[in-house]
């Protein structure tokens, strides 16, 4: 294990991340809420489950031998999660897409970071050790970086489609900071599984794939709450119709399920690559692993944006504003790693 390739394969996970929306992005003719139910059936059940089925020696025997206590635990923090997906769409609403998301992200990198060694007891090694005052000074900087970069968006939101016609900073803010806090419920759900992955290093499993098994009721208590979110209101309200999306023409409706099949794979495979970085680094450095994910995040949001062309006709001071930022991130992963190094 090295923690060179643990912040490798966390940037791996994030450009995942980062990404899964361009092929969700090109889906015609479908409702949000049916795509989104389609992109998650594979992101949040399939292939959780399908990856732990090969994965362990008796699929049922391992969660049976679980404690109720802690699978209850787990899957209540990704239903946690869950909260915060759905209050996404609710901050890009009011905020815009690039000042909601640097919020959000912000807190939730904040907040996913620093309370699991605070709930562990561990608050005083952050401040009171060489690596741990490395680790903070990254956290700090991160937050920086994501600062700049939603600044630079929100500059080139303005420029290219003028002010945001439901743009209301005091109710955007506090539903960015909501979403940030739900939102860390995944960082919270993956501490709480420690238990799981343990019992699954017990039974051979390879360490680099240990934590997929807890996927199946992270990502599964997350599915109770966004599948039954976009299920009411299919049914709720009358302009969406499921039974509408689907009587589409047949090329359609495989090149819209492919293209929702496409994205809820990659949003899988940031978590993939995210348990790949964990098990590279250290447990008793174990907190950075969320904050170098969600940094990463905003880091290749950035980079596809620019591949995207979303930038052209901006002009070049909200551009330069985005490589500065993306430059202080990079800086706080570099910080982060000295810090584990030490």
């Amino acid at each position: 294990m090295t923690i060179i390739g643990g912040i490798g394969w966390h940037m791996v996970g994030a450009a995942s991340a980062a990404s899964f929306y361009a092929p969700i992005g090109k889906v015609k003719r479908w409702s949000w809420e049916t795509t989104w139910a389609i992109a998650g059936f594979f992101s949040w059940i399939l292939l959780p489950i399908s990856v732990s089925f090969m994965l362990l020696p008796d699929f049922h025997a391992f969660y049976a031998s679980m404690d109720a206590h802690v699978l209850l635990k787990v899957a209540l923090f990704g239903a946690m999660w869950g909260v915060g997906n759905v209050s996404y769409g609710l901050t890009m609403r009011h905020l815009g897409i690039s000042l909601g998301v640097g919020v959000a992200i912000g807190v939730t990198l904040m907040v996913g970071t620093l309370m699991p060694p605070i709930l562990h007891g561990q608050a005083v090694m952050l401040f009171t050790t060489k690596g741990g005052l490395y680790t903070m000074a990254g956290v700090l900087v991160a937050l920086m970086g994501v600062a700049i970069v939603s600044y630079a968006g929100h500059q080139k939101e303005v420029q290219l489609s003028g002010e945001l016609r439901e743009f209301n900073l005091k109710l955007g803010l506090l539903l960015a900071v909501m979403c940030g806090v739900f939102s860390s419920g995944m960082a919270f759900a993956i501490d709480a599984a420690e238990p799981m992955k343990a019992a699954a290093l017990q039974l051979g499993v390879n360490p680099l794939y240990a934590a997929l098994p807890s996927y199946v009721f992270i990502m599964g208590g997350g599915a109770l709450v966004n599948l039954s979110y976009c299920f009411i209101r299919l049914a709720a309200l009358k302009r969406l119709s499921l039974r509408a999306d689907l009587r589409l023409p047949l090329p359609t409706l495989l090149k819209n399920a492919s293209l929702a099949a496409m994205g809820g794979i990659m949003w899988y495979l940031q978590f993939f690559f995210y348990a790949w970085g964990q098990a590279n680094i250290p447990v008793r450095l174990s907190y950075v692993n969320w904050m170098l994910h969600m940094s990463g995040y905003v880091l290749f949001a950035g980079v596809v944006g620019l591949a995207m062309s979303e930038w052209k006709g901006v002009g070049k001071r909200p551009v330069r504003l985005l490589l500065l930022g993306m430059a202080v991130i990079i800086l706080a992963a570099n910080l982060v790693g000295l810090g584990m190094a030490s």
